[in-house]
């Protein structure tokens, strides 16, 4: 009867649906965030809105926009792996369109797309690994600060900040670095069979590009912003849907708690010092990349 009702009086879009796009952003730093004001980008943070978005009605594709300097090398490939899980089970195309930049943990995420999209300008690539911070036991020495390490396993104290750094230690982490980094290339061989134009010497090296130059290497598919690509696939009559995660109760609690006027001065410190710090690292992530 309803069927018949709509037939009859015509109403739009009922034998001719609009096709049905999901959008989920992935952006920001890859990796558990330092305080609850500054969560990073995880599966855990993802994985329903990603659920959610591959059972929508209609759906054609799902399309990721990448903004991301990279991160935790573990959380970029759980993430990668959680897609392409989905898309296969359900049958449906992905498409990964970069922002300012998808490079590092933010290319990984890329490479979840069947096809990959960027603007010209987009920062592309940096296919490696980097591990950084400071040495402080020149420091305490100067002012007169004595450093006290005890462990239980001669690695324990590795690459202590305020110990000296020695050369043992350094081959260590190198080892563990080139473990990831070949992961890392093992998924971009996978995902971009037959379309990377350049060596692996010149490819894997932790270099980056724009994204015009990105498409001559084969990294990416083409130029394109993701409005345009994906009415140029499925016609102007696509409804596109933005998923993303919801902001946990606990979340919104503590942030409430932190900002009410009760809150006592100890701990609006240490939130406060916990999202510098987040802050820092956030910013000489995307400062490596011009941005």
């Amino acid at each position: 009867m309803l069927r018949r009702y709509l037939e009859a009086w015509k109403v739009p879009g009922f034998r001719n649906p609009k096709p049905v796009v999901a959008v989920i952003r992935l952006t920001g730093v890859i990796g558990q965030g330092v305080s609850p004001l500054r969560p990073g980008m995880t599966l855990s943070g993802l994985n329903q809105p990603l659920e959610q978005a591959f059972r929508l009605s209609r759906l054609k594709a799902v399309a990721l926009a990448i903004n991301s300097p990279g991160g935790a090398p573990a959380q970029s490939s759980l993430i990668l792996k959680r897609i392409r899980a989905l898309a296969d089970e359900h049958e449906i195309p992905v498409f990964a369109f970069a922002e300012d930049v998808a490079a590092s943990g933010g290319y990984m995420l890329a490479c979840a797309g069947d096809e990959i999209f960027a603007d010209e300008s987009s920062v592309i690539g940096s296919i490696g690994v980097v591990s950084s911070g400071f040495g402080f036991a020149g420091l305490l020495r100067r002012i007169g600060i004595e450093r006290r390490l005890h462990t239980a396993g001669d690695k324990k104290g590795m690459l202590d900040p305020f110990s000296p750094e020695r050369p043992e230690e350094v081959e260590l982490l190198k080892s563990l670095q080139q473990d990831v980094h070949d992961s890392f290339k093992d998924i971009v061989r996978q995902r971009r069979a037959g379309k990377l134009k350049a060596g692996e010497d010149a490819l894997f090296n932790g270099e980056f590009w724009t994204g015009r130059r990105a498409l001559e290497l084969g990294l990416i598919d083409g130029i394109g912003e993701l409005t345009q690509v994906i009415k140029e696939r499925y016609g102007d009559r696509v409804r596109f849907k933005p998923m993303g995660p919801r902001q946990s109760w606990l979340k919104r609690r503590f942030a409430a708690a932190w900002a009410s006027p009760g809150a006592g001065m100890d701990s609006r410190a240490g939130a406060l010092a916990a999202d510098l710090l987040a802050v820092i690292e956030e910013r000489a992530l995307w400062g490596r990349f011009g941005l």
